[in-house]
C-alpha cells in the first residue's frame, strides 16, 4: 500500500543532513559579508567545510583553496573549488532523501554516466562571467549595488549570442535581476542568503568547461502524459509536462519530463499565458485532451529531460493519467540526476495516490500517516483549485523536500463536486479555458496578448 511506503518516507529525515545544511549555511553566511576581509567567523565556517570533506577527492584542493581566499588571495580556481565543496554538501543531502524516496516508493533508478562534452566553449566567455562571479564573491552580498550588477551586462550579452550558453546566460541574467532589484543590498532587512548563493554556485560551476548534461540520445516511441507543472514568473512562463516514455524498440518503461517556454510581460496573467506558448500544438493538444504522444527521433538528455520538437510528435488516442499512473507508474525507470541538479530543491518526484481524506493543507493517508500538500504552487493559469484539491479522492503530484519536511504539489485530482465526479488535471486549459465563466471573464478584459503583439507588430513596421 502507497501509505504504508510513504510512512517510511515521512518517518524522518536521513541521518546527517541538518549538520550537511549547516555546513552550507555556514559558507552562506561568509558570502554575505563577502570574502575580501574574511573575519574569524566566517573563516571557521569555510574551514569546517574543508574539514567535512577532507577525505573526498575534493580534500586536498578545498582545503588549500580555504586557506588562500582566508589569506586574501582569492582566485578564480580557489572559488570553483569552494562552489564543487558547497554543490557536493547540498548533492549529498539530494541524493539521501532521494535515495530514501526511492526505496519508500520501490522506484528503479538508472545509474549515472558521465560523457564527454559536445565541444568546445568559448573560455573568453566564460571567463568573462566568472570575472563578475568573482566581484560578487569579493564584495559579498551586502557590498552589491548598481555598478557591481551593471558590471554584469556585457558578460551576459555576449553569453546570449552563443546557444550553448544560454542557460547561463538566463541563470546570470536573473540573478542579476535579483540583486538589482534590492540594491542597495547593505540596506536589506534580511538578505536571501541560502537563495543567491545557490545561483552563485551553479553559475561559477556552469562557468567551468565540462559535461555537465551528460549528452543527450535520440529515442522514439509512445509518450504517455502524467500532468503538467507551470512556472510563472514576471517575465517567463515555463510548463513541464512530466510522463512515461514507452520506447519503439521494446525497452523498459522510463519517467521522462519535457518543457517549453515563453517570455511574458507581468501584464499577462492567469489563462492568458497558454497562448504565448501557441508554437507547441502537439504538446499543448495532448494536454488539452488528454491524449498521448507518437514521438520520432527526439532528443532525451541523460537527466530525463526530452528537447522538445513539436514537429517530432504527432498526436495519439486518448489516455487516461489515473489509469496511467495505476498501472506503469510504479514499473517506470526514472532517470538520473546530473551533476548539477543534485539539490533538494529541485526534487520533483511524480507519485500517485488515493484513498485520502484532507484535512486543511495535509492529506491524511492512514495509519497515522500525514503529507502537507503544497497548495501555493497551484498556478493561477489552471482549472486546479484548492477547493478541488480539498474535495479530492485521488491525487497525481509531485512529492518536494522543502522546508525539512515533505510536500506534495498536486498536478491532477479526481474529485466529487455537487455530487458528481470530475477529474481535473492542470493543463486542461493549454488549449485555452473551458469554464464559462472564465471566458466570459476573459471576453470583457480583452485579450491582452493579441493587443501586444499588434502594438509590437505596428512599431517592427515604422
Amino acid at each position: 500500500m502507497l501509505d504504508v511506503q510513504l510512512g517510511e518516507l515521512l518517518g524522518g529525515a536521513p541521518a546527517g543532513i541538518d549538520e550537511a545544511l549547516g555546513l552550507v549555511a555556514g559558507f552562506d553566511d561568509a558570502l554575505v559579508h563577502g570574502f575580501a576581509r574574511i573575519g574569524e567567523e566566517p573563516a571557521a565556517a569555510l574551514g569546517a567545510l574543508a574539514g567535512a570533506l577532507a577525505a573526498s577527492p575534493l580534500g586536498d584542493r578545498l582545503g588549500e583553496s580555504v586557506e588562500k581566499v582566508v589569506a586574501g588571495s582569492i582566485g578564480d580556481e580557489h572559488l570553483a573549488a569552494l562552489a564543487g565543496g558547497r554543490a557536493a554538501l547540498t548533492g549529498a543531502v539530494h541524493d539521501a532523501l532521494l535515495g530514501r524516496l526511492d526505496a519508500a516508493l520501490g522506484r528503479t533508478r538508472a545509474p549515472w554516466e558521465a560523457k564527454p562534452g559536445t565541444g568546445d566553449l568559448p573560455d573568453n566567455l566564460l571567463a568573462g562571467c566568472r570575472v563578475w562571479l568573482r566581484e560578487l564573491a569579493i564584495v559579498g552580498w551586502r557590498g552589491v549595488d548598481h555598478d557591481v550588477v551593471s558590471s554584469s551586462d556585457q558578460a551576459i550579452e555576449a553569453l546570449l549570442a552563443v546557444p550553448a550558453l544560454r542557460g547561463l546566460a538566463v541563470l546570470l541574467d536573473g540573478l542579476a535581476a535579483e540583486l538589482r532589484a534590492s540594491c542597495p543590498v547593505s540596506t536589506m532587512e534580511r538578505v536571501p542568503a541560502r537563495r543567491w548563493a545557490d545561483l552563485w554556485t551553479r553559475a561559477l560551476l556552469l562557468s567551468q568547461s565540462g559535461p555537465w548534461n551528460g549528452g543527450a540520445e535520440q529515442v522514439s516511441g509512445r509518450l504517455l502524459i502524467l500532468g503538467a507543472d507551470v512556472h510563472e514568473h514576471a517575465t517567463v512562463v515555463r510548463v513541464q509536462v512530466h510522463g512515461i516514455l514507452e520506447p519503439a524498440a521494446g525497452a523498459p518503461a522510463r519517467l521522462v519530463r519535457t518543457s517549453v517556454a515563453a517570455a511574458k510581460v507581468d501584464t499577462i496573467v492567469g489563462p492568458a499565458v497558454w497562448r504565448l506558448m501557441s508554437g507547441h500544438p502537439v504538446l499543448l493538444g495532448a494536454l488539452a485532451e488528454h491524449r498521448s504522444l507518437e514521438i520520432t527521433d527526439m532528443p532525451l538528455l541523460a537527466g530525463g529531460d526530452l528537447v522538445w520538437h513539436d514537429d517530432r510528435a504527432r498526436a495519439g488516442e486518448e489516455t487516461d493519467p489515473f489509469a496511467t499512473a495505476r498501472v506503469q507508474l510504479g514499473a517506470a525507470v526514472a532517470a538520473p540526476v546530473p551533476p548539477l541538479d543534485r539539490h533538494p530543491v529541485r526534487i520533483a518526484e511524480p507519485v500517485f495516490i488515493e484513498g485520502y481524506t484532507v484535512d486543511g493543507e495535509t492529506l491524511e493517508l492512514g495509519a497515522g500517516n500525514t503529507l502537507a500538500l503544497d497548495l501555493d504552487r497551484l498556478p493561477r493559469c489552471t482549472p486546479l483549485t484548492p477547493e478541488l484539491v480539498a474535495a479530492s479522492s485521488a491525487c497525481l503530484g509531485l512529492l518536494r523536500w522543502d522546508g525539512g519536511r515533505w510536500l506534495l504539489q498536486p498536478i491532477a485530482v479526481q474529485a466529487t463536486v455537487k455530487k458528481k465526479p470530475v477529474a481535473v488535471h492542470a493543463g486542461d486549459w493549454a488549449m485555452g479555458p473551458t469554464d464559462p465563466k472564465v471566458v466570459k471573464a476573459e471576453a470583457k478584459s480583452g485579450d491582452a496578448v493579441a493587443v501586444l503583439r499588434e502594438r509590437a507588430g505596428r512599431l517592427l513596421r515604422k
